[in-house]
């Protein structure tokens, strides 16, 4: 049973689950074979999907070291998905031991694992919550306990607004979390994009599952960060976002965008 009540019976394993379906194309092992057969379905249409999860993954432990680099001592990680090392506390604790996170993820599996998330540091937690009610996950006690609102934040959508419709109003979402964060945080958000290549393909794979996945354009993500001053390079196809080594072969072909920016005063 995790914190929030929620047990393992209450799983679904009838339909593959974005967080399980990213596991499996990064190698994991938590995960279904519905999640599965999704995964190498996405693969067979969309070959580049392993080496852009990856490409993502590499983005976020980046973005992560940069924001804390620049002093920010708590993070909000929504969407987190499952523990991938090393998990975002253990990128943040290297660069500072100080560092808190708060993980949130609507998937009830990413609680069951909620040890490998918090192992090593009682100053993280995890909360089941959905970035659709973005209030109800600022207001959380659990996120509260670990994020102090009047100090700066670091908030992660890392791959996960491109499962909202544009009737569940990103935009939306991404303002509340904005309004409630005050100056000198930031915002790490990635999102995929149908600019290189047609990949309606790859989201009928994923109509199958427990969330669609809405493709935007570079202009549309970069609205995203209204209110938000975006720091160099700005928005980028992740491999190229402050690349720490050569980018890997196929990288042009990446159908994510990365970008990192700061609320200022």
């Amino acid at each position: 049973m995790s914190q929030d009540g929620f047990s393992a019976g209450r799983i679904d394993t009838s339909r593959a689950h974005p967080a399980r379906i990213y596991d499996y194309l990064l190698g994991g092992k938590d995960n279904y074979e519905v999640d599965q057969q999704a995964g190498d379905a996405l693969a067979a249409v969309a070959p580049e999907v392993r080496i852009g999860v990856r490409a993502n993954r590499a983005f976020m432990r980046r973005a992560v070291r940069l924001v804390v680099g620049s002093g920010v001592r708590q993070i909000l990680d929504i969407g987190t998905g499952l523990p991938t090392s090393p998990n975002v506390h253990e990128i943040a604790q290297e660069v500072a031991p100080d560092v808190r996170v708060a993980y949130v993820d609507n998937d009830p599996i990413v609680s069951a694992h909620a040890d490998a998330l918090l192992s090593g540091s009682g100053v993280n937690s995890i909360v089941l919550g959905d970035l659709r009610d973005p209030q109800a996950v600022v207001d959380h006690p659990d996120v509260r306990r670990v994020i102090d609102f009047d100090e700066p934040v670091a908030v992660l959508l890392v791959a996960i607004l491109h499962f909202l419709t544009d009737a569940e109003k990103p935009g939306q979402v991404v303002a509340t979390l904005r309004d409630a964060l005050p100056a000198g945080s930031f915002l790490v958000l990635s999102h995929t994009t149908g600019d290189f290549a047609d990949r309606s393909d790859a989201q009928a794979v994923y109509s199958k599952a427990t969330a669609t996945m809405n493709l935007r354009s570079r202009a549309e993500i970069e609205r995203f960060f209204d209110g938000f001053e975006l720091v160099e390079p700005g928005l980028a196809q992740v491999p190229f976002w402050r690349p720490d080594g050569p980018p890997p072969p196929g990288s042009d072909e990446i159908g994510f965008y990365g970008g990192v920016a700061r609320k200022s005063g």
